[in-house]
């Protein structure tokens, strides 16, 4: 069953083409890729698809839910966006409380000190996020996507700034929750994360999508390694 149908979506900013004519399901349970070098368009597309953006032309439905209403998408998926945040005024505590009080969540006190100990950020409950470093900043932004156990989570290069423990650890996560028979949608350019993870994915170069399926269908239709393939399409 599709959790996420892209029909003919394009955008534009000004005279840039940030997208072109984007065709793509994603079904329940997969572990989706989209992979593609900087400015490829993986972000617009992420934006679009999780309600931050607005399309120019096409279709698109998350969660059965249509594009003209962003809030129901919001409110039934998570989201790692690229290079965000958490708010500079609160300590990491209180800003997991109140993604849970937002999400109507239960057993407050329980989800919060889950994600505080399995990214060992324990030590630094009463410091405000502006003075955590980038890589708690990180942790703590992914811990507010997971904490409501959504059904669908919208990761945007969610490796970033972690240490090679922290990766694995996330990757161990990740892996559980296909298990648990939830989907994810992954953005990023470290193509070991697709062989490692992804049951399907899409290569994006120039706000096109230039190639599509399983890792083995990609493989087998363009003959290379996987690492060989990204280098000649986005190179094309």
């Amino acid at each position: 069953m599709p959790v996420i149908v892209v029909k003919g979506v394009s955008k534009r900013f000004g005279d840039y083409q940030a997208l072109k004519d984007i065709d793509l399901n994603v079904n329940e349970g997969e572990f989706f890729g989209l992979f593609g070098p900087n400015g490829a368009g993986k972000t617009t597309l992420t934006r679009i698809l999780t309600g931050q953006l607005k399309q120019d032309k096409g279709k698109i439905s998350v969660m059965s839910i249509p594009s003209s209403d962003p809030i129901g998408i919001k409110a039934k998926i998570g989201i790692v966006p690229e290079a965000e945040n958490p708010p500079t005024f609160l300590t990491a505590r209180e800003f997991l409380e109140l993604v849970c009080k937002i999400r109507e969540l239960d057993a407050v006190e329980t989800r919060v000190d889950k994600w505080i100990k399995f990214f060992d950020i324990g030590d630094k409950d009463d410091v405000l996020c502006r003075d955590l470093s980038k890589g708690q900043k990180q942790k703590v932004i992914l811990a507010a996507a997971f904490i409501p156990e959504p059904r669908l989570l919208f990761l945007d290069e969610p490796f970033i700034n972690l240490d090679p423990i922290f990766q694995k650890r996330l990757r161990e996560y990740l892996a559980s929750v296909i298990k648990e028979g939830r989907t994810i949608f992954m953005c990023s350019h470290i193509l070991e994360i697709a062989e490692k993870l992804c049951t399907r994915a899409a290569i994006i170069n120039k706000g096109a999508i230039v190639a599509q399926g399983t890792l083995d269908e990609i493989r087998a239709k363009e003959g290379e390694r996987l690492e060989d393939i990204f280098m000649r399409l986005v190179q094309e």
